[in-house]
């Protein structure tokens, strides 16, 4: 009866959670920004289904730890495409709330900004490897 009530409760607060996130995609307008920027109206089904594949497949993945007998270079290829999707996330994000003009109003930065952007990019995926490369969070 334990596991059954722990079974429940972990998957009504996954569908919560899950749902809030996609209440936030949508109210803040990242899913059409996402298809405006990439010009892929005409395909809206295949990337809903790509997102809820993708979704699904990492949670199996990180709850039920399986390992799966690809080579570095799939996990490679799965990071790449993992990074592009959070940084698409947070660049939409920073966009929609208007973070960078805030900024370089802020700053009086009227020049350049495309390449502050290029840089943040830049230092982001360089952080992201080498928190990777030192293994923190490994135990």
């Amino acid at each position: 009866m334990g596991e059954t009530l722990a079974a429940v409760t972990g998957f009504s607060s996954g569908f919560i959670v899950a749902g809030g996130v996609v209440a936030l995609m949508v109210g803040l307008g990242i899913i059409t920004r996402f298809i405006g920027i990439s010009h892929t109206a005409a395909h809206i089904r295949a990337g809903e289904n790509a997102i809820l594949f993708g979704t699904v497949v990492g949670t199996i993945l990180t709850v039920y730890e399986v390992s799966l007998p690809f080579g570095s270079w799939v996990l490679a290829i799965a990071g790449v495409f993992m990074g592009t999707f959070v940084g698409g996330w947070i660049m939409a994000l920073a966009e929609i709330v208007n973070v960078f003009p805030v900024y370089c109003r802020r700053l009086e930065i009227t020049k350049g900004t495309s390449w502050i952007v290029i840089f943040l990019a830049i230092g982001k995926m360089l952080g992201s490897l080498f928190h990777f490369y030192m293994r923190w969070g490994k135990g």
